[in-house]
């Protein structure tokens, strides 16, 4: 639990407040950090007494000479969980260091908990993400998994929902984005993780539809009020653990086909989408050329912003800043140019699909 690199930074924050030297010891008597760092792997007979005794060693200077290479000063134990792991000396007149010594004691237990709590959720986060990593296998080592749960003390219950988040600007930590998001879908009932540096999954337990939306609506408003630009794809709810991988698939693909300014993407806002990326490049790119080939990108985007107000002339020209006659007249001109009526439901279905493939073209081209 002592490590020398926990050790330095103890003595680097002590000696700087106190401006003594710190050594610290470890259950060997070894110093393995010291204010002065000549002294460092020396072996500290005032420490391996300590560690004999379990109690402090005062060394006044009319005293030093029966301990060898020993300065005068003040030898406490460091203790942790009711263990003594090693010693923490202070340099200088003991008279002097008494009053702080103790202080100097528990601030350097106080750390060696935080580090070790540090490690614990560190640990904790290694085996969740490694949990993961096994459900998204062809074949699901189950004893592995239920022995990583319950190390982490959590259990997995139908239904499974899985969401992927996508971060461009994350102005926290690591452990404070997962702890921030744990908050919020509760430690119990959602298994947190990185996939990669900007991207984290979010598998949720035992949690109905209904609650899951309450929670991603709660977790974007809090993420974007840190600072957080985010996109989040949703995948299917499943009832095994198997199809868990299914639900992962799918809520990357909601990523990769949703709107770049929507922040919350569900599976079935493009399933539609999805299925077209199915279908082989050289029939899609035949499908796009035959029906958009001949629009301009100006009719093209008319068509995107009139599909995106649900064939709606009012919104859509408010959308692109133009008269309804000007927007009554791009359509026309589209119909002409196709052959499809963009406001007869049949054609504007052709017209939508070719959209897509063109828009996953585009996608893959900037994949390259």
């Amino acid at each position: 639990m002592l490590t020398q690199e926990i050790a330095m930074e103890i003595v680097k924050q002590t000696t700087n407040r106190l401006n003594r030297n710190i050594n610290i010891m470890d259950d060997k008597g070894i110093i393995i950090a010291s204010g002065n760092h000549e002294r460092i792997d020396q072996l500290h007979q005032g420490a391996m007494e300590v560690l004999k005794t379990g109690k402090s060693l005062i060394i006044p200077e009319n005293d030093r000479q029966q301990w060898i290479g020993v300065l005068p000063g003040i030898n406490l134990p460091i203790n942790f969980q009711n263990v003594i792991i090693g010693v923490i000396g202070i340099t200088g007149d003991p008279t002097e260091l008494l009053e702080f010594g103790e202080l100097v004691k528990m601030i350097t237990e106080m750390m060696l908990h935080q580090a070790f709590m540090a490690e614990q959720l560190e640990w904790k986060q290694h085996l969740k993400e490694l949990v993961f990593e096994d459900l998204l296998n062809e074949d699901i080592n189950q004893h592995s998994i239920d022995q990583r749960l319950e190390l982490i003390g959590m259990k997995l219950e139908p239904p499974y929902q899985v969401g992927v988040m996508e971060m461009k600007l994350n102005p926290l930590n690591k452990n404070e984005l997962i702890q921030m998001t744990e908050t919020v879908f509760g430690s119990q009932q959602a298994l947190i993780g990185f996939l990669n540096v900007n991207r984290i999954f979010i598998l949720t337990t035992a949690l109905s539809g209904n609650n899951m939306d309450k929670r991603l609506d709660s977790a974007i408003k809090q993420l974007k009020a840190k600072g957080f630009i985010i996109r989040i794809g949703l995948g299917s709810i499943v009832d095994k653990e198997s199809y868990i991988v299914h639900s992962f698939r799918e809520a990357e693909t909601a990523l990769l086909l949703g709107e770049a300014n929507q922040a919350l993407t569900r599976y079935t806002d493009v399933e539609t989408k999805a299925l077209l990326e199915r279908i082989d490049e050289r029939t899609k790119q035949q499908f796009q050329e035959r029906i958009l080939g001949s629009l301009s990108e100006k009719l093209i985007e008319t068509l995107q912003q009139f599909f995106l107000s649900n064939l709606n002339i009012g919104e859509c020209a408010k959308r692109l800043y133009i008269h309804r006659n000007s927007l009554i007249y791009r359509l026309k001109k589209i119909k002409e140019i196709t052959g499809y009526n963009p406001q007869v439901l049949h054609d504007a279905i052709t017209l939508q699909l070719a959209i897509w493939v063109s828009q996953s073209k585009r996608r893959s081209v900037k994949k390259l």
